[in-house]
Protein backbone atom coordinates (compact mmCIF):
# COMPACT_ATOMS: atom_id res chain seq x y z
CA UNK A 1 0.00 0.00 0.00
CA UNK A 2 1.79 3.36 -0.76
CA UNK A 3 1.61 6.53 1.56
CA UNK A 4 -1.18 8.32 -0.41
CA UNK A 5 -3.54 5.26 0.52
CA UNK A 6 -2.21 5.17 4.16
CA UNK A 7 -3.06 8.76 4.18
CA UNK A 8 -6.56 8.90 3.06
CA UNK A 9 -7.11 5.80 4.84
CA UNK A 10 -6.10 7.53 7.90
CA UNK A 11 -8.10 10.25 6.97
CA UNK A 12 -11.27 8.07 6.66
CA UNK A 13 -10.70 6.21 9.92
CA UNK A 14 -10.83 9.23 11.59
CA UNK A 15 -13.55 10.60 10.48
CA UNK A 16 -16.17 7.61 10.83
CA UNK A 17 -14.66 6.88 14.54
CA UNK A 18 -15.59 10.63 15.54
CA UNK A 19 -19.07 10.23 12.89
CA UNK A 20 -20.01 7.35 15.38
CA UNK A 21 -18.89 8.84 18.73
CA UNK A 22 -21.40 11.46 18.41
CA UNK A 23 -24.65 11.22 20.28
CA UNK A 24 -26.59 12.19 16.77
CA UNK A 25 -24.42 9.73 14.66
CA UNK A 26 -22.78 10.59 10.66
CA UNK A 27 -20.81 9.84 8.48
CA UNK A 28 -19.27 12.27 5.43
CA UNK A 29 -21.22 11.62 2.42
CA UNK A 30 -17.59 12.03 0.45
CA UNK A 31 -16.61 8.45 1.08
CA UNK A 32 -19.36 6.94 -0.76
CA UNK A 33 -17.50 7.17 -3.55
CA UNK A 34 -14.94 3.95 -4.17
CA UNK A 35 -15.09 2.09 -7.37
CA UNK A 36 -18.54 0.09 -6.40
CA UNK A 37 -19.97 3.67 -5.16
CA UNK A 38 -18.82 5.42 -8.74
CA UNK A 39 -21.16 2.59 -9.96
CA UNK A 40 -23.71 2.61 -8.38
CA UNK A 41 -23.99 6.22 -8.66
CA UNK A 42 -23.87 5.94 -11.87
CA UNK A 43 -26.91 3.63 -12.15
CA UNK A 44 -28.98 6.54 -9.88
CA UNK A 45 -28.07 9.05 -12.43
CA UNK A 46 -29.82 6.59 -14.76
CA UNK A 47 -32.88 6.10 -12.76
CA UNK A 48 -36.28 7.30 -13.57
CA UNK A 49 -36.79 9.26 -10.40
CA UNK A 50 -33.45 10.91 -10.30
CA UNK A 51 -34.40 14.23 -12.64
CA UNK A 52 -31.46 15.99 -11.63
CA UNK A 53 -29.21 14.74 -14.59
CA UNK A 54 -31.35 14.68 -17.08
CA UNK A 55 -32.49 18.33 -16.15
CA UNK A 56 -28.70 19.55 -16.25
CA UNK A 57 -28.38 17.12 -19.62
CA UNK A 58 -30.82 19.43 -20.83
CA UNK A 59 -29.33 22.47 -19.94
CA UNK A 60 -25.99 21.69 -21.69
CA UNK A 61 -27.52 19.98 -24.55
CA UNK A 62 -29.41 22.92 -25.56
CA UNK A 63 -27.73 25.77 -24.07
CA UNK A 64 -24.06 25.67 -23.96
CA UNK A 65 -22.97 28.39 -26.87
CA UNK A 66 -25.24 30.73 -24.97
CA UNK A 67 -23.18 29.85 -22.18
CA UNK A 68 -20.18 29.90 -24.01
CA UNK A 69 -21.54 33.24 -25.13
CA UNK A 70 -22.26 34.70 -21.70
CA UNK A 71 -18.63 34.02 -20.52
CA UNK A 72 -17.31 36.81 -22.88
CA UNK A 73 -13.77 35.02 -23.01
CA UNK A 74 -11.08 37.00 -24.09
CA UNK A 75 -8.90 35.91 -26.72
CA UNK A 76 -11.04 32.44 -27.02
CA UNK A 77 -8.86 30.59 -25.02
CA UNK A 78 -9.92 29.35 -21.46
CA UNK A 79 -9.04 27.01 -18.72
CA UNK A 80 -12.24 24.60 -17.45
CA UNK A 81 -11.48 23.11 -14.21
CA UNK A 82 -14.14 20.86 -13.31
CA UNK A 83 -14.84 20.49 -9.21
CA UNK A 84 -15.66 17.11 -8.52
CA UNK A 85 -15.91 15.59 -11.98
CA UNK A 86 -17.31 12.42 -11.77
CA UNK A 87 -17.80 10.35 -15.37
CA UNK A 88 -18.32 13.74 -16.74
CA UNK A 89 -20.95 13.17 -18.32
CA UNK A 90 -23.08 16.09 -18.98
CA UNK A 91 -19.57 17.84 -19.49
CA UNK A 92 -18.60 16.58 -22.21
CA UNK A 93 -21.92 18.80 -24.22
CA UNK A 94 -19.70 21.78 -23.05
CA UNK A 95 -16.52 20.58 -23.93
CA UNK A 96 -17.97 19.51 -27.37
CA UNK A 97 -19.58 22.99 -28.15
CA UNK A 98 -16.15 24.92 -27.14
CA UNK A 99 -14.86 23.09 -29.78
CA UNK A 100 -17.58 24.17 -32.27
CA UNK A 101 -16.99 27.81 -31.37
CA UNK A 102 -13.47 27.14 -32.15
CA UNK A 103 -12.61 28.07 -28.39
CA UNK A 104 -8.80 26.57 -27.59
CA UNK A 105 -9.85 24.60 -24.42
CA UNK A 106 -8.07 23.08 -21.96
CA UNK A 107 -10.25 20.92 -19.22
CA UNK A 108 -9.02 19.60 -15.86
CA UNK A 109 -11.23 17.14 -13.99
CA UNK A 110 -10.71 17.26 -10.51
CA UNK A 111 -12.50 14.45 -8.61
CA UNK A 112 -11.55 12.81 -4.92
CA UNK A 113 -11.74 9.70 -6.80
CA UNK A 114 -8.86 8.90 -9.28
CA UNK A 115 -10.95 5.99 -10.70
CA UNK A 116 -13.33 8.45 -12.06
CA UNK A 117 -10.78 10.66 -13.21
CA UNK A 118 -8.70 8.33 -14.84
CA UNK A 119 -12.02 6.74 -16.48
CA UNK A 120 -12.86 10.21 -18.01
CA UNK A 121 -9.62 11.16 -19.05
CA UNK A 122 -9.64 8.24 -21.19
CA UNK A 123 -12.59 8.44 -22.49
CA UNK A 124 -12.24 12.21 -23.74
CA UNK A 125 -8.88 11.84 -25.41
CA UNK A 126 -10.61 9.38 -27.49
CA UNK A 127 -14.46 11.15 -28.07
CA UNK A 128 -13.11 15.02 -27.95
CA UNK A 129 -9.30 14.71 -28.53
CA UNK A 130 -9.35 18.64 -29.71
CA UNK A 131 -9.84 19.43 -26.19
CA UNK A 132 -6.40 18.79 -24.12
CA UNK A 133 -7.79 16.95 -20.97
CA UNK A 134 -5.33 16.88 -17.26
CA UNK A 135 -6.87 15.14 -14.75
CA UNK A 136 -6.53 16.26 -11.38
CA UNK A 137 -6.87 14.08 -8.27
CA UNK A 138 -6.59 16.50 -4.41
CA UNK A 139 -7.76 18.92 -3.21
CA UNK A 140 -9.26 21.37 -5.42
CA UNK A 141 -8.15 25.21 -3.97
CA UNK A 142 -4.41 23.54 -4.32
CA UNK A 143 -5.47 22.77 -8.27
CA UNK A 144 -7.45 26.64 -8.58
CA UNK A 145 -4.32 27.87 -6.82
CA UNK A 146 -1.39 25.77 -8.82
CA UNK A 147 -3.83 27.09 -12.01
CA UNK A 148 -3.23 30.67 -11.63
CA UNK A 149 0.09 30.29 -11.08
CA UNK A 150 1.09 28.20 -14.17
CA UNK A 151 -1.35 29.97 -16.81
CA UNK A 152 -2.97 33.39 -18.03
CA UNK A 153 -5.72 31.94 -19.53
CA UNK A 154 -9.26 32.81 -18.16
CA UNK A 155 -11.14 29.69 -16.20
CA UNK A 156 -14.27 28.70 -16.14
CA UNK A 157 -15.15 26.50 -13.30
CA UNK A 158 -17.63 24.10 -13.21
CA UNK A 159 -19.52 23.04 -9.98
CA UNK A 160 -22.48 20.70 -11.47
CA UNK A 161 -24.37 18.30 -10.42
CA UNK A 162 -26.07 20.07 -7.68
CA UNK A 163 -23.08 18.70 -5.89
CA UNK A 164 -23.73 22.19 -3.44
CA UNK A 165 -27.03 20.18 -2.51
CA UNK A 166 -24.36 18.12 -0.18
CA UNK A 167 -23.23 20.93 1.74
CA UNK A 168 -25.04 23.32 4.46
CA UNK A 169 -26.13 26.62 4.07
CA UNK A 170 -23.03 27.48 5.83
CA UNK A 171 -20.33 25.15 4.74
CA UNK A 172 -21.32 26.58 0.98
CA UNK A 173 -21.01 29.95 1.48
CA UNK A 174 -17.70 29.49 2.41
CA UNK A 175 -16.72 27.15 -0.21
CA UNK A 176 -17.89 29.39 -2.84
CA UNK A 177 -16.51 32.42 -1.10
CA UNK A 178 -13.22 30.81 -1.23
CA UNK A 179 -13.65 29.61 -4.80
CA UNK A 180 -14.43 33.49 -5.62
CA UNK A 181 -11.04 34.29 -3.77
CA UNK A 182 -9.39 32.31 -6.86
CA UNK A 183 -10.73 34.14 -9.28
CA UNK A 184 -9.83 37.10 -11.41
CA UNK A 185 -12.06 39.53 -13.47
CA UNK A 186 -12.18 37.63 -16.31
CA UNK A 187 -13.19 34.42 -14.79
CA UNK A 188 -16.84 32.84 -14.20
CA UNK A 189 -18.22 29.69 -11.74
CA UNK A 190 -21.05 27.79 -13.58
CA UNK A 191 -22.83 26.29 -10.48
CA UNK A 192 -25.35 23.54 -10.61
CA UNK A 193 -28.22 24.03 -8.14
CA UNK A 194 -31.30 21.97 -7.86
CA UNK A 195 -34.58 24.18 -7.20
CA UNK A 196 -37.31 23.34 -4.39
CA UNK A 197 -40.49 21.85 -6.79
CA UNK A 198 -43.05 19.75 -6.05
CA UNK A 199 -42.14 17.81 -2.20
CA UNK A 200 -43.17 14.09 -3.34
CA UNK A 201 -40.89 14.66 -6.61
CA UNK A 202 -37.74 15.07 -4.25
CA UNK A 203 -38.88 12.59 -1.90
CA UNK A 204 -38.50 9.94 -5.04
CA UNK A 205 -35.16 10.78 -6.67
CA UNK A 206 -33.27 9.34 -3.28
CA UNK A 207 -35.98 6.60 -2.78
CA UNK A 208 -35.96 4.56 -6.21
CA UNK A 209 -37.71 1.69 -6.93
CA UNK A 210 -34.85 -0.13 -8.65
CA UNK A 211 -33.11 0.47 -4.72
CA UNK A 212 -29.78 2.14 -6.05
CA UNK A 213 -29.81 4.70 -3.65
CA UNK A 214 -30.16 2.38 -0.56
CA UNK A 215 -27.26 0.43 -2.01
CA UNK A 216 -25.17 3.59 -2.50
CA UNK A 217 -25.98 4.34 1.49
CA UNK A 218 -25.29 1.22 2.45
CA UNK A 219 -22.12 0.42 0.68
CA UNK A 220 -20.69 3.17 2.81
CA UNK A 221 -20.95 0.41 5.89
CA UNK A 222 -19.51 -2.04 3.35
CA UNK A 223 -16.98 0.22 2.25
CA UNK A 224 -16.14 0.42 6.32
CA UNK A 225 -16.27 -3.25 6.65
CA UNK A 226 -13.75 -3.75 3.57
CA UNK A 227 -11.13 -0.92 4.37
CA UNK A 228 -10.99 -0.31 8.62
CA UNK A 229 -12.02 -4.16 9.52
CA UNK A 230 -15.62 -3.46 10.16
CA UNK A 231 -18.40 -6.06 10.84
CA UNK A 232 -21.41 -4.34 10.09
CA UNK A 233 -24.18 -6.15 8.90
CA UNK A 234 -25.74 -4.96 6.21
CA UNK A 235 -28.97 -6.67 6.70
CA UNK A 236 -29.45 -5.00 10.01
CA UNK A 237 -29.73 -1.41 8.70
CA UNK A 238 -32.61 0.48 6.59
CA UNK A 239 -31.82 2.88 3.87
CA UNK A 240 -34.62 5.89 4.94
CA UNK A 241 -34.73 9.13 2.95
CA UNK A 242 -36.72 12.53 4.03
CA UNK A 243 -37.57 16.01 2.89
CA UNK A 244 -38.52 19.28 4.39
CA UNK A 245 -40.30 21.09 1.95
CA UNK A 246 -39.94 24.11 4.10
CA UNK A 247 -36.49 23.97 4.22
CA UNK A 248 -35.90 22.80 1.17
CA UNK A 249 -33.26 19.85 2.99
CA UNK A 250 -33.13 16.22 1.71
CA UNK A 251 -31.73 13.78 3.91
CA UNK A 252 -30.72 10.34 4.16
CA UNK A 253 -30.17 8.19 7.07
CA UNK A 254 -29.47 4.46 7.81
CA UNK A 255 -31.08 3.09 10.76
CA UNK A 256 -30.31 0.37 12.89
CA UNK A 257 -32.98 -2.08 12.77
CA UNK A 258 -32.28 -3.65 16.45
CA UNK A 259 -30.11 -3.07 19.78
CA UNK A 260 -25.98 -4.11 18.14
CA UNK A 261 -22.72 -3.46 18.65
CA UNK A 262 -20.25 -2.56 15.52
CA UNK A 263 -16.56 -3.66 15.48
CA UNK A 264 -14.46 -1.71 13.51
CA UNK A 265 -10.57 -3.42 13.74
CA UNK A 266 -8.52 -0.53 12.47
CA UNK A 267 -10.10 1.61 15.38
CA UNK A 268 -10.04 -0.73 17.81
CA UNK A 269 -13.40 0.10 18.93
CA UNK A 270 -16.82 -0.71 19.50
CA UNK A 271 -19.96 1.20 18.90
CA UNK A 272 -22.90 0.22 20.05
CA UNK A 273 -26.41 1.37 18.10
CA UNK A 274 -30.25 1.47 19.82
CA UNK A 275 -32.52 -0.28 17.81
CA UNK A 276 -34.25 2.39 15.57
CA UNK A 277 -30.75 4.95 16.22
CA UNK A 278 -30.33 6.31 12.74
CA UNK A 279 -26.94 7.18 10.75
CA UNK A 280 -26.95 10.92 9.14
CA UNK A 281 -25.59 9.92 5.95
CA UNK A 282 -26.26 12.87 3.12
CA UNK A 283 -27.70 16.02 2.81
CA UNK A 284 -29.04 17.36 -0.75
CA UNK A 285 -30.28 21.02 -0.29
CA UNK A 286 -33.06 22.78 -2.53
CA UNK A 287 -32.42 26.14 -3.71
CA UNK A 288 -34.90 28.82 -4.32
CA UNK A 289 -34.11 31.97 -6.47
CA UNK A 290 -33.65 33.88 -3.60
CA UNK A 291 -31.18 31.94 -2.06
CA UNK A 292 -28.99 31.43 -4.75
CA UNK A 293 -28.66 35.39 -4.84
CA UNK A 294 -28.44 35.55 -1.80
CA UNK A 295 -25.35 33.43 -1.91
CA UNK A 296 -23.68 35.54 -4.90
CA UNK A 297 -24.06 38.60 -2.85
CA UNK A 298 -22.23 36.65 0.51
CA UNK A 299 -19.54 35.59 -1.10
CA UNK A 300 -18.20 38.56 -3.37
CA UNK A 301 -19.81 37.45 -6.68
CA UNK A 302 -22.76 38.52 -8.64
CA UNK A 303 -25.12 36.09 -11.04
CA UNK A 304 -24.76 37.15 -14.70
CA UNK A 305 -27.02 34.41 -15.98
CA UNK A 306 -29.27 31.55 -15.22
CA UNK A 307 -29.97 28.40 -17.63
CA UNK A 308 -32.81 26.43 -16.75
CA UNK A 309 -34.69 23.06 -17.87
CA UNK A 310 -37.91 22.88 -19.57
CA UNK A 311 -39.55 22.54 -16.04
CA UNK A 312 -37.77 24.72 -14.29
CA UNK A 313 -36.28 21.64 -11.99
CA UNK A 314 -32.53 23.12 -12.14
CA UNK A 315 -30.61 25.62 -12.83
CA UNK A 316 -26.93 26.23 -13.87
CA UNK A 317 -26.08 29.82 -13.11
CA UNK A 318 -23.05 31.31 -14.13
CA UNK A 319 -21.50 33.73 -12.10
CA UNK A 320 -19.09 36.31 -11.97
CA UNK A 321 -16.52 38.09 -9.41
CA UNK A 322 -18.89 41.48 -8.10
CA UNK A 323 -17.25 44.81 -9.40
CA UNK A 324 -14.95 46.51 -7.14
Amino acid sequence: MNTENLSINARFAQDVDQGLSLKLKKLPSKYFYNKKGDELFVNIMHCEEYYPTDCELEILKNQSPDIIAACELPRKRVNVIELGAGDGLKTRELLKSFVQEQVETRYLPVDISANAVDGLVSKLKVEIPEVETTGKVGDYFEILNEVNATSERAKLILFLGSTIGNMTHEVAHQFVSDIAKNMQENDRLLIGFDLKKEPETVRAAYNDKTGYTRAFNLNLLERINEELGGNFDLSQFKHYPVYNPQTGTAKSYLISLCDQEVEISALNKTYAFEAWESIHTEISQKYSKSAIENLAQNCGLEVQRTFSDERAYYADVLFKKQAP
